[in-house]
């Protein structure tokens, strides 16, 4: 009878403690990724003055967070090839750099053009930084952390959101445009400086791929299924939550459940909360039951699935506490969806592992927009008048089952492909 291995680890020794070195550097890392936040979200808390300011409708300006998006999934496998080529020092650097640019450019932009390549070039740098924070991660901390300074790395970044909303709209309503952006641009510098200046190669990186090596290793890290298996985990786990706290959560609740604005706006603080408190929480399952990680992707979905049915099958309004229950149940998706990350961090050898990392995280942000979109053109096609109606959100918002059927069928299938492979080497 075969046994089955175990999947790869960290090049760290699993019982050491990590280092204050990677503490250090891991927070560097988290600085960088709140900063790449900042500008990811300084878009979105500018909407009206941006309409005032390029003449621009609502549909125009919405565009503008859905390119940004595309060019940040679009650019998740190249960037993984990057990284395992020139390590997370000089990515997550460059990342910043790109950023600054493009918040530089939107400074000094009053056109549509120059404002729509600004967006491009935050999305480029922001693709750049996440993946490269968790090439830190996996090459510093033994892997009985990874998991939980992973969940923490996710969380912790979102604090970038705060910048966002309070310093960056505060210069915005105070010296003006030019300087909020600019500053934004200023801070991408600074970043830039620490992490060039701090950021260092990890103990256990492999040597620097060959051309040939790197596309060799973009074939054998789609080729695991234990790659695949952390896509469809991320994919399934990310899209409710990420269409629900990026686009339609907040007038979902105001036009289609009648709440008022600010009983919706604690919801979604609540939905911040949740998302923050159960990230440590779902690495430490990871780390202690790293065999059962399917399994907890899937009830994770089912929770999910079973919060959505209930809601949508009361006639709205919902009363509040099965929203409070919604809210609950949908928030721990995002950090659910870390664990396809541990999935191409066990299942692959250091070289390779940037490049796992990136086509993992294609999934959830491809099923995201997949969403955003079909939920959108549901409300209107049920929506001639333009006003969003409580029936046409609650007929929208079904468009998650197909995308979780996909999802679930591919989780099972790459999982039983990875048991095969694990028994057969």
């Amino acid at each position: 009878m075969q046994t089955v291995q175990p999947p790869l680890e960290s090049p760290c020794p699993d019982k050491a403690k990590a280092t204050p070195l990677a503490w250090a550097l891991w927070s560097v890392g988290v600085l960088a990724y709140a900063v790449a936040v900042l500008h990811r979200t300084s878009f979105g808390v500018v909407g009206l003055d941006a309409a005032h300011r390029f003449d621009a409708s609502a549909g125009i300006l919405a565009s503008f967070t859905v390119l940004q998006l595309l060019v940040y999934a679009g650019l998740q496998i190249p960037v993984g090839l990057l990284l395992d080529r020139v390590g997370p020092r000089w990515m997550v650097a460059g990342g910043a750099l790109v950023m600054a640019g493009g918040q530089a450019l939107m400074a000094a932009s009053t056109g549509i053009g120059t404002a729509v390549a600004a967006r491009v070039l935050v999305g480029a740098g922001d693709a750049m930084t996440f993946i490269s924070v968790l090439g830190i991660v996996a090459t510093w901390f033994p892997g009985r952390y990874v998991p939980v300074v992973t969940q923490l790395t996710g969380q912790l970044g979102q604090l970038g959101q705060v910048l966002s909303a309070i310093p960056l709209v505060a210069l915005l309503h105070g010296p003006g445009w030019g300087t909020a952006f600019g500053s934004a641009a200023a801070l991408g510098v600074l970043m830039a400086v620490l992490s060039v200046a701090f950021l260092r190669k990890g103990p256990g990186d492999a040597k620097v791929p060959s051309l040939r090596e790197t596309g060799t290793n973009l074939a054998e890290a789609w080729r695991h299924p234990g790659t695949r298996l952390g896509l469809w985990s991320h994919f399934v786990t990310q899209f409710s939550s990420n269409t629900f706290a990026l686009m339609w959560g907040y007038p979902y609740l105001v036009s289609g459940q009648g709440m008022r604005p600010a009983t919706a706006s604690t919801l979604l603080t609540l939905f911040v909360l949740v998302n923050v408190v159960s990230g440590p929480f779902i690495g430490r399952l990871v780390a202690r039951y790293p065999l059962r990680r399917s399994w907890l992707v899937l009830g994770i979905v089912a929770l999910n699935v079973s919060a959505w049915t209930v809601v949508l099958a009361v006639p709205p309004p919902a009363p509040p506490w099965l929203l409070v229950l919604l809210v609950l149940c949908v928030a721990p998706g995002g950090p659910g969806s870390m664990i396809g990350f541990d999935y191409a961090r066990t299942f692959n050898p250091p070289g390779r592992q940037g490049t796992a990392t990136g086509i993992v995280n294609v999934g959830g942000f491809c099923a995201s927009l997949v969403t955003i979109l079909l939920i959108g053109l549901v409300l209107d096609a049920l929506s001639p008048s333009g006003e969003f109606t409580p029936g046409a959100f609650r007929a929208a918002w079904t468009v998650q089952i197909g995308i979780w059927a996909i999802g679930v069928t591919g989780v099972l299938r790459t999982r039983a492909l990875a048991r095969r492979r694990l028994a057969l080497d």
